[in-house]
């Protein structure tokens, strides 16, 4: 029997072309005699729209962003989700969140599934909240014991009552270079390197552009490695791999746009490094209850010490891009590693149906 998969991409968020480009990658890559295709399309103004049954891969991403005017039926935000079930069909078995971003990565959408008791893949609420925001991130790793760079935040009222204190904070405690950050948003979205008190002031204009909270950290010199994570209880670790920026750092358009950057897999580090960095991303892992996926990013400095620079709950996840990469020269190839996110999503809701609510 096939598995009736839904997909959720789209978003109202300031990464919705990123999501779009990966629904289409895993629809391409997704095997129609394994699985029923249902898309469902979160439009930019946050509209939820179920789109027809794909019974084949899409050629572009437009095929995908559906409009209210074409969808399969009526439907208002949530109830997309459970409409077969209004139609007298087969509920769908599991939800694959293709989302990035706030309004999708960081808990909202994966609570909602929680209250419908759908199964869906990657991290939980918990999980996806704190690893949405980047202060919460930190100060959860800080509790945990996790070598980080030093780092202060601030929200936009606080800034824009006392912004020369707010500059001054960061000279003392952090110093330049920095690099200026939205705490809620990834694919380097709103991130500006300052290495000056203009730079600083422009950067925070920029970030709060994009959140209402900003992070600023401490710019060090070193390799930029990642790890890719999967698994729930007991997760795995794949070989590591090496981002080398041709620009000054690794920006939304060196990532999507223009492909000015190197990925290198496997990365030439030590066996000790090696274990350091999966320990460490295992830890990372572990102490924000994730589950399923996560891309842990580090710094390792010339002296070979590591340090966390965040995890991404729902990392980039085209063929191309790092977390699937590392899977792939690790042993597991893009639609396989799709699949086994399927089956720890399933996993993880079986063993939750078990928990008692009444006593």
């Amino acid at each position: 029997m096939k598995t009736k998969l839904g997909l959720l991409y789209g978003g109202k968020s300031a990464e919705h072309k990123v999501s779009l480009q990966t629904a289409m990658a895993v629809i391409k890559a997704l095997d129609l005699e394994k699985f029923e295709i249902y898309p469902i399309y979160i439009n930019i103004e946050g509209q939820w729209i179920k789109g027809p049954q794909l019974n084949e891969p899409v050629e572009n991403v437009a095929a995908l962003e559906f409009s209210m005017e074409n969808q399969v039926s009526p439907v208002s935000l949530a109830p997309a989700l459970f409409q077969a079930e209004q139609e007298g069909a087969t509920p769908l078995d599991v939800i694959f969140p293709l989302l990035h971003g706030p309004n999708g990565e960081d808990g909202t959408v994966q609570g909602l599934l929680e209250l419908l008791n759908l199964p869906y893949v990657g991290n939980g609420v918990l999980a996806s909240a704190a690893g949405m925001d980047k202060v919460i991130m930190k100060n959860v790793f800080a509790q945990a014991g996790l070598a980080q760079v030093n780092y202060v935040s601030f929200i936009k009222s606080e800034w824009e009552k006392a912004e020369d204190a707010a500059y001054s904070k960061v000279e003392v405690e952090i110093g330049y270079p920095c690099f200026v950050k939205p705490a809620n948003l990834g694919s380097s979205v709103g991130i500006s390197k300052c290495g000056n008190r203009a730079e600083l002031a422009a950067a925070f204009g920029e970030a709060f552009q994009f959140d209402r909270k900003v992070i600023i950290e401490e710019g060090v010199v070193a390799r930029e490695i990642e790890m890719a994570v999967l698994g729930n209880d007991e997760p795995e670790c794949s070989v590591a791999g090496e981002i080398v920026p041709k620009k000054d750092f690794y920006d939304y358009k060196a990532k999507y746009e223009d492909g000015d950057t190197a990925l290198i897999i496997p990365t030439e580090i030590t066996v000790d490094e090696s274990r350091e960095i999966k320990e460490m991303a295992i830890q990372a892992f572990k102490a924000l209850d994730c589950s399923g996926l996560v891309r842990a990013d580090f710094f390792l400095t010339k002296d070979g010490r590591a340090l966390i620079n965040e995890v991404n709950t729902m990392p980039g996840f085209t063929p191309f891009s790092m977390f699937p990469l590392l899977w792939k020269h690790t042993g597991l190839e893009y639609p396989q590693l799709i699949e086994r996110l399927v089956e720890l999503a399933i996993e993880r809701h079986a063993v939750k149906q078990q928990i008692k609510y009444t006593f």
